[in-house]
């Protein structure tokens, strides 16, 4: 069973991130391959500012090894160093049909909100593809919004195997925990850095107080009797606490006598609770650097195996080299 999933640049990992994600990519370690990388060439859609784009590497590879991805069960690696995706992208895009493109619900969201759309942003799930297909992956930790990409990237795969006659590629399935597919925000909207509205893990304890305490709720006082199922604040709590915490907090709710601000404080102790360890996990790879760069080094150089293999078996589909 070969594991893979990444993550993009674009600043610190905030919770939608991590339950959404990096969570299952921790939980998937155990499997003969787990692969994850640092979308560094999927960020350039928004990213263009090159010292940001450096820093937000590294920042994303410290996250990931504080939260538990452990380099011994797992490669980690930085998608730029890994040339032969560029290579796959190509051949997968002179097979790709436009339509297939046109559907994405990325490209048409990001359109109707007023984004360029530029040939990456419309491209991105045929790059996607090629980081998914170049290790031969079989199963995809994603979000419930990226499933519609594990599609394309199957669909693609297909017609390249149908066009050349040959199975060329392996097929893969996506990985999601449903109860985890949508993360609310401080709005209450799907939590996402495009919407402004996340909460990071790796926050100052202060920050991010105050970021939960701006948690949108409803108008209801202090005596009013509250639904737990219908708020973010809850919702969010759920992520990180036992179902006798949930069943606790969801009493309160329902009795009356509690302000959203006392069920805010009770989130943020809980999410401190389970991110205190990763928070000193991150201060001593942070101390560390050249750890960190050997880790996306040795990480780079095994991914590279398998794709070399893999580009090479779809080089000679196509009638590339042998000469």
């Amino acid at each position: 069973m070969r594991v893979l999933s990444g993550i993009q640049p674009t600043g610190q990992i905030h919770w939608g991130n991590y339950f959404g994600a990096v969570r299952q990519y921790i939980e998937l370690q155990k499997h003969d391959a787990a692969l994850y990388f640092i979308a560094d060439l999927h960020a350039l859609t928004t990213v263009r500012n090159p010292a940001d784009l450096r820093r937000n590497v590294t920042n994303a590879a410290l996250d990931l090894l504080a939260l538990g991805l452990d380099p011994e069960k797992a490669t980690l690696y930085v998608q730029s160093d890994i040339p032969e995706v560029a290579e796959l992208t190509w051949l997968l895009m002179t097979v790709t049909q436009m339509h297939l493109l046109e559907k994405c619900h990325a490209y048409k969201d990001k359109k109707a909100k007023g984004i360029a759309a530029d040939a990456g942003l419309f491209t991105y799930p045929v790059l996607m593809a090629a980081d998914i297909l170049l290790y031969d992956s079989n199963l995809v930790p994603v979000g419930q919004d990226q499933i519609q990409h594990i599609e394309v990237t199957r669909d693609v795969a297909q017609r390249f195997n149908t066009i050349y006659e040959r199975e060329v590629f392996v097929l893969p399935e996506p990985y999601v925990v449903q109860s985890l597919a949508k993360v609310p925000g401080l709005d209450g909207e799907k939590m996402s850095k495009s919407y402004n509205n996340t909460i990071e893990v790796f926050m100052e304890p202060k920050q991010l107080r105050k970021k939960i305490m701006s948690i949108k709720t409803d108008s209801k006082g202090v005596a009013d009797v509250k639904a737990p199922e219908t708020c973010s604040v809850f919702t969010l709590f759920k992520l990180f606490a036992s179902e006798d915490q949930q069943a606790a907090l969801a009493a309160k709710y329902r009795a009356g006598g509690m302000g959203y601000g006392e069920a805010k404080q009770t989130l943020y102790d809980q999410a401190m609770a389970v991110f205190g360890p990763a928070f000193d996990r991150r201060a001593q790879l942070a101390a560390s650097p050249d750890t960190v760069r050997d880790v996306l080094r040795e990480g780079a150089k095994k991914a590279r195996v398998k794709a070399t293999e893999v580009l090479a078996r779809a080089r000679e589909a196509c009638g590339l080299g042998g000469r």
